[in-house]
This record gives structure tokens, sequence and C-alpha cells, in this order.
């Protein structure tokens, strides 16, 4: 059984990605506040969703050549010096061109900062790699837990949702200073420093992982986008009540992580994908049926639990068969979670304008079937090369 030794490094990893995901669930929350603040269509606040996208793509097509000529190390402050611009600038961004601007920067940042903390967990944790990637995700999920927290009270205060999405340049700057101070980098990839490096063809195992990515990068970015306008529509509670009660959705997806990390270092994480899938669909049920808000959030929070293991499986099985080029599987995954969380968003908030939030949220099953089906057939062929369990 691979055993999993968190070293200074590997805390460091974690909080660099929290920070991102503070971002991102402080964010997500805010898009049917941001819409009446705007006085936008559903479909036009969805375009956050597609700003993210855009970043996360260009992003993900940039990071090879970065990773090879700066390393991962510059790349990861190069992220978050980049999501700290973005959460400033939102500060005064009062315009829709202006919010979707700051968050195609927010989003690139991500894609170089996530792709390289996942790749150097990767190479610095060998076996015990899925498990690490679990675990900064429930790490990260934890600090992610905090955000709508703290921008629904900042807005419930009076002093608007900004402050508390800016506030997450204090913790950049804790971070920056410490890992400096202590000489804290990740590995770097075999070609770093090269010219160029010759990339092998990436095999059928990898694409499924990524389709399976894609589905559930749609999953989460609607719920996250979304949740609060359910919530609001069909259990009616107040506006600022429905972008706090999106934390219990982060809370579930904080315990299915933590759990996730223990169980990875004995099942294969294939099937515990599969059970995963099964247990988000299964909150997301109790979530689109009942109209008592207690039980919508507790539907939110079983779906959490599941959908917290959603990317954290994905990327282990996109780098776990890789062909040995974790960098560039990890590169080919920030291209594929960005365009699902350009596509499903927008496709969701262009339904949502003609049936209503309710019915529209019917396409996160669909989603969650597409990823199921890609991960059955990556069992299937990679059944003999796995152990048993």
């Amino acid at each position: 059984m691979p055993r999993l030794v968190r070293d200074r490094l590997t805390w460091v990893m974690y909080v660099q990605l929290a920070l991102w995901v503070y971002f991102l669930y402080g964010f997500g929350p805010v898009a049917p506040i941001l819409r009446d603040e705007l006085h936008i269509s559903r479909t036009l606040a969805g375009l956050h969703g597609t700003a993210f996208a855009v970043g996360g793509v260009v992003g993900g097509l940039m990071l090879p050549g970065l990773t090879r000529r700066l390393g991962r190390g510059r790349l990861v402050w190069i992220g978050l010096a980049c999501i700290s611009a973005a959460a400033v600038g939102m500060y005064t961004a009062h315009h829709l061109a202006l919010t979707l601007a700051f968050a195609t920067l927010a989003s690139t940042g991500s894609a170089l900062e996530v792709n390289a903390i996942n790749a150097g967990l990767t190479d610095h944790h060998g076996t015990a790699a899925p498990a690490a990637i679990s675990e900064a995700n429930a790490a990260a999920a934890a600090l992610g837990l905090v955000a709508p927290l703290v921008v629904g009270a900042t807005f419930a205060a009076g002093w608007g949702w900004r402050l508390g999405l800016a506030v997450v340049v204090v913790p950049v700057l804790g971070i920056a200073w410490y890992a400096r101070a202590h000489g804290v980098r990740p590995p770097e990839p075999a070609g770093f420093g090269a010219p160029r490096v010759a990339h092998r063809r990436l095999p059928v195992a990898f694409w499924l992982a990524l389709i399976s990515l894609f589905a559930t990068g749609s999953v989460e970015i609607c719920l996250t986008l979304w949740g609060s306008d359910v919530l609001r529509e069909h259990a009616h509670v107040s506006a600022g009540v429905a972008t706090a009660a999106v934390s219990a959705l982060i809370a579930g997806m904080v315990a299915g992580r933590l759990a996730g990390g223990r169980l990875l270092l004995r099942f294969r994480p294939s099937r515990m994908l599969l059970a995963a899938l099964g247990v988000s669909l299964a909150g997301f049920a109790i979530f689109w049926v009942t109209s008592t808000p207690w039980l919508a959030m507790a539907g939110l929070c079983v779906c959490g639990a599941g959908m917290g293991l959603h990317y954290p499986l994905g990327i282990g099985l996109a780098l776990a068969h890789s062909d040995g080029q974790p960098d560039l599987a990890a590169a080919r995954a920030s291209a594929a979670v960005g365009v699902s969380f350009g596509l499903a968003p927008f496709a969701l908030g262009a339904l949502a304008d003609r049936v209503g939030p309710h019915p529209a949220f019917l396409l996160v099953p669909v989603f969650v079937a597409l990823s199921a089906a890609a991960v059955l057939r990556l069992d299937r062929i990679t059944r003999p090369l796995t152990s048993p369990a």
C-alpha cells in the first residue's frame, strides 16, 4: 500500500491551490447578485463561465512551453499573481466587460498554477499521488467553504461582495513570504530548460479520463454558478442566504475529499470515481426535487460529497495514464475543464432563460451519465494493468 508523506513542500502546494479555490467559490455564488446589479439576463451572466473557460484554455495552451522555459515554481507564482490582480480588479469593476476580463485573467492564472501543482504533486509523491491530489483539493475546498460565507457576509453587511473576494491577496502574500524564506519549490519536469521536447501520443485511457473531466467540470461549474439561483427560485430563500448556502455544497466536497484521500490508498481510482458519481446523482436528486430549504441544502451537501472527488480523481487518472508526460496531460486537462466551464453554464443559462432555472438543471444528470460512461470504458481497458481492488 502506498504511503503519503506530507512534507513542507506538500503543505505549501496545498495552500497555493486553496487560494485559487477561494476566488472561484467566492465569485461563483454571486452570479445571481451580479446579474441583478448589472441588469443583465441569465444568459449574459453565464458568460462569466465562458470567461473562466477562455482563461483555462489559454492557460492550458501556454502551459507546456512556459513550463519548459520557466519551470513549475515560477508558474505557480505567476498564476497566483494573476488571481490576486483579478480579485483587486473586481473591486472596482462595475461593467460586464470588466468583470468578464478579470474572470478571464483569474482563470488563466489558475490554469498555470493548478496544473503546475498537480504535476508537481504527481512527481513528488509517485504512487501516492492520487491521494495527495485528493487531499490537496480537500484542503482547497476547506478554504473554499469559507469564501461564500465571507462574500455573503460582506454583501449582507452592505459592504458589497467585492470586498469579500479581494481579501485573498493577504494570504497570497503570506504564503509567498513563507515559501521564499524556506526555499520551497516544486520538482521541475525532465525537459526543464530544454529548447524543445518531442511529445509522444497520449493513450486512449487518457482521452477517456479527459471526457470524464469535461463532464464533471460541467457539473461543478453549473452547481457553483447556478445552485444559489435554484435555491432562490425553487426553495424561496433570500439572495444573501442562497449565496451563503452554497457552502453546504463545498462542505460536502471537503468531507468527500478527506475521505477519498484515505480510500485512494486502498481502492482503484476509476472505481472510486464511479462511486462518487453515484453519490453526486443521489444528492442532486434530493436538491432538485425538494422545495424545503434545509432539505435542499442537505441535498447540496450530499451532492458535494461525491462531487468533491470528481476533479481530483479525474485529473489523477489523466496524469496516471499520460505515458510519463504529466505536464502535457495537465495542459490538455486544463483545456478540457476550461471548455466545460464555458459551454455548460452558458447552455444552462440560456435554457434557464427559456424554461426557468429549475427545469434547466436537468442538464446536470446528463453530464454525470457522460462521465460515468467514459470511466466505465476506462476501467475496462486498464483493469489488467491495475490492482484487483
